[in-house]
């Protein structure tokens, strides 16, 4: 089980989509983070509420901008694939290794991940909040997991790049690795296997 941000979708030069937000949309990443993130995207996390619902509760006040507009630019800035992550895990599969997502995410940019960006090529399947209605800190996040998969919590792993998703991971009793950019998956393999 691969994490997608920061693992799967990770900007190499360390930037963030909304670097540039204030000048390409004119609206203001640090207002957008008090007034939308902050406030309402636990519940899109969560599968609770629909972001575009949320959004248009609040775009209002940060612009002209509208939620499909901003949602477009948030997406396609936000979906830099690690190459070399997935050109090594596509040798692993051809060596069994089986390949699942399990991830934080709302559901449209779940969907625009899988099929957009085209991670259904790559991954077997794909487990994320708000589809199952937990997050990565709660036991329930990995008991979901392992009834799609039918394996025993000590078959599944987890690599991550947050230490707390990591430190969740093994006491639900799976194997977990943290991820840092230039790992390679080899060597994560073989860390595992002893």
């Amino acid at each position: 089980m691969l994490d997608v941000d920061g693992v799967v979708v990770r900007d190499p030069g360390g930037g963030a989509w909304t670097d540039a937000l204030q000048a390409d949309l004119g609206v203001d990443p640090e207002e957008l983070d008090r007034r939308f993130f902050r406030v309402h995207f636990g519940d899109v996390l969560a599968g609770r509420a629909d972001l575009f619902d949320r959004l248009d509760l609040v775009l209002p006040s940060l612009g002209s901008v509208r939620s499909t507009e901003l949602v477009d630019y948030w997406f396609t800035h936000d979906a830099t694939l690690d190459e070399r992550l997935l050109t090594d895990l596509a040798r692993a599969r051809d060596r069994g290794i089986m390949a699942h997502l399990a991830t934080i995410q709302e559901h449209h940019r779940a969907q625009f991940l899988w099929r957009s960006v085209g991670l259904c090529e790559r991954f077997a399947a794909m487990h994320y909040s708000a589809e199952m209605g937990a997050f990565k800190l709660e036991p329930a996040f990995y008991r979901i997991i392992e009834s799609r998969t039918g394996l025993a919590p000590a078959e599944h792993c987890l690599i991550d790049d947050r230490a707390e998703n990591v430190n969740a991971a093994q006491d639900a009793g799976w194997q977990a690795v943290q991820w840092t950019a230039g790992r390679r998956l080899a060597e994560v393999l073989r860390e595992l296997s002893t």
